[in-house]
């Protein structure tokens, strides 16, 4: 899949490139109904003999629009979001630099400049997609602004238990911990990714040491808490429990910001330094204070043989 970021005002001219079929949208998460949307573009493209593209952006409208947010925590931050639409066999994937210039655009000079002048043969969006200021275009004033140079597909409403599958959705379960109602909407399990750094290795002292996930992209984290998880590194999937908190037993203040440590089952390596990801299954239970190490490692056995016998069941 070749990535092409453009910038307004972009100097691209149809001539440069071939005829698309284009999905759009943000695409946070990548979930089933994006998959419908993409994978609708790349069947539409095969049939007309022409090329799959994606047009998404970056950075999220609300850190460019909104005076009350300065970032945004993503279910599939940006090099994420690469990967999943490279594996569903996009051709190309168009990243637009989302700026206030931009936005202000006008629906028909957005039409103009990023579909027409991109070679845009046909269009493919969820029936809520909006483009333009104010996200005055809607897929009902897509046929006037295409001045009949492309058509388009115009994709409904999926859903789950007659919830619409939608980001929105995704981010609320992330946020309660609900980790199992995931895959039916993203079609996979929920996956950060990050770098092994070093803690403070006390989990080795008492006899389960932990691997610490430093974040390198703006995740939505699951409340603080331990969970069963799959943890991959060195190209091999292993399992765990996770914790996702201050560590209360150790100290008495909180630090800034969470930490992830996994307990690998089965595990004996040096991973410092090593990229790795961390699958999220099911929630156990909320982070608590111990009185003492031995209460903390009765329980963190208990949380073990607990994620043992989920995992046994799956399969």
């Amino acid at each position: 899949m070749e990535v092409i970021s453009l910038h307004h005002p972009h100097d691209m001219s149809r001539d440069v490139k071939p005829q698309l079929v284009m999905a759009l949208g943000y695409f946070d998460g990548v979930h089933l109904g994006h998959q419908k949307v993409i994978l609708t573009a790349k069947e539409m493209a095969e049939q007309k003999g022409m090329k799959s593209a994606v047009m998404t952006f970056d950075p999220h409208p609300s850190v460019v629009l909104s005076k009350d947010v300065k970032h945004v925590e993503y279910i599939t931050p940006l090099k994420d979001k690469i990967e999943l639409i490279s594996s569903l066999g996009i051709d190309y994937l168009f990243i637009i630099n989302f700026t206030r210039e931009f936005a202000n655009l006008l629906p028909q000079e957005f039409v103009d400049r990023y579909l027409i002048e991109l070679n845009v043969q046909h269009v493919v969006a969820g029936f809520d997609y909006t483009y333009g200021r104010m996200g005055k275009g809607t897929m009902e004033t897509l046929p006037f602004h295409s001045r009949e140079q492309f058509g388009f597909t115009v994709i409904p409403k999926v859903t789950k238990s007659e919830d619409k599958v939608s980001s929105t959705l995704i981010r609320s379960h992330l946020r309660v911990g609900n980790l199992e109602e995931l895959p039916s909407l993203l079609g996979r399990f929920y996956t950060t990714k990050g770098i092994v750094i070093h803690g403070d290795k006390r989990g080795r002292t008492i006899g389960f040491p932990t691997a610490n996930v430093g974040l390198e992209e703006d995740y939505i984290i699951p409340p603080l808490g331990v969970y069963c998880v799959r943890f991959y590194v060195h190209d091999k999937w292993y399992e765990g429990v996770c914790n996702v908190g201050f560590k209360p037993t150790f100290h008495k203040e909180a630090s800034l910001k969470p930490s992830i440590e996994v307990h690998i089952f089965d595990f004996d390596q040096d991973i410092y330094g090593e990229e790795v990801a961390v699958e999220w299954h099911q929630y156990l239970r909320k982070e608590q204070k111990f009185s003492s190490i031995t209460e903390l490692i009765a329980q963190i056995e208990k949380d073990k043989a607990e994620a043992l016998n989920y995992f046994a069941k799956m399969k």
